[in-house]
């Protein structure tokens, strides 16, 4: 495994992550759950600004977890890295023996490390296997989506996952170029949908980029396990303490924005002309709507243009 300065990272919005959870995180025995470890950037941050800090790090990339615990090493006992899917962040602390924390962070979508590793197959722009698994010890990869699913699969991913308008001509094109031969690198994939784009389409923007996208979290199921992990991340959060969420796409921004309304609305009847205890929400909003990185970020760092951060506390019990 490569030494961590290998690979150059600049975490999201990290400043205003560390500002979001001092309120709960500042003081002894407090504990955070780093749902998406990645490559340790956001987790040192904050191991560093809260030194009594205890820190839970999940993920399910076997390469991540090398590289973040070699960064992650200096802080000792501190640290905890979990080979496992966020969905499964319940029986994570159950292993560890924790009950509730004070903080969980999701900074969703491809890492930094999976996008700029070409043999992990996720970058358009780089010819590697399709392979696009984030846990390559299990799993299907994105080759064999394409030589297994049928035309009706393939155009339904590419419409619901990459809100592809060319869903049907991809999937047509997909299906005719495999009876020639397999798909099994990407640049392959990127030729065959790019000759299948209309020339004034092509100008809008990269045709393989929300292809590659839905094929991801198809692999992945991203969706699904994301629609798992939120509900049960606020469960485990007690009183005072935080959620913060990162999200890169709308559909994820989709999920993680619904399963907040639910937390922090009231869920008395309508006509009910006093709201009991039991109706009162649980969580209340810190960031109102979703937080975009300002300019100076952007600039600094391209991958915070499409970021929305939206974050929400503990109330009650």
């Amino acid at each position: 495994m490569a030494a961590p300065e290998k690979f150059p990272h600049t975490p999201v919005m990290l400043e205003r992550i560390v500002d979001l959870f001092t309120p709960t995180l500042d003081g002894p025995g407090k504990v955070v759950v780093d749902a998406t470890l990645g490559m340790g950037g956001h987790s040192a941050g904050l191991l560093e600004r809260f030194p009594e800090l205890t820190l839970v790090g999940l993920d399910r990339d076997t390469d991540a977890l090398g590289i973040a615990g070699e960064r992650l090493a200096r802080f000792g006992d501190r640290v905890h890295l979990v080979h496992t899917v966020y969905d499964e962040l319940p029986e994570a602390l159950d292993g560890l023996g924790i009950d509730l924390v004070d903080g969980v962070l999701f900074d969703l979508g491809v890492s930094s490390l999976q996008l700029d590793r070409a043999e992990r197959g996720f970058a358009y722009s780089q010819d590697a296997p399709l392979d696009m698994r984030m846990d390559r010890t299990q799993g299907i990869t994105a080759a064999e989506v394409l030589a297994e699913y049928d035309e009706r699969e393939l155009r339904r991913i590419f419409q619901r996952y990459g809100e592809e308008k060319l869903a049907g001509r991809y999937a047509k094109a997909i299906v005719e170029r495999r009876a020639e031969r397999p798909f099994t690198m990407s640049g392959d994939l990127v030729q065959v949908l790019h000759d299948a784009t209309p020339v004034a389409i092509q100008r809008q923007g990269h045709p393989a980029k929300r292809v590659f996208q839905a094929l991801r979290i198809e692999v992945n199921t991203e969706l699904s396990v994301l629609e798992r992990a939120i509900p049960a991340a606020l469960d485990r959060i007690r009183v005072g303490g935080r959620l913060v969420v990162e999200s890169y796409q709308s559909l994820e921004d989709r999920i993680v924005k619904r399963a907040l309304v639910e937390r922090t609305t009231s869920s008395a009847p309508a006509d009910l002309p006093v709201e009991l205890p039991e109706h009162a929400p649980t969580f209340a909003l810190v960031v109102k709507g979703a937080e975009q990185a300002d300019e100076a970020e952007r600039a600094a760092n391209p991958r915070a243009t499409p970021v929305r951060l939206r974050a929400a506390e503990r109330i009650r019990k």
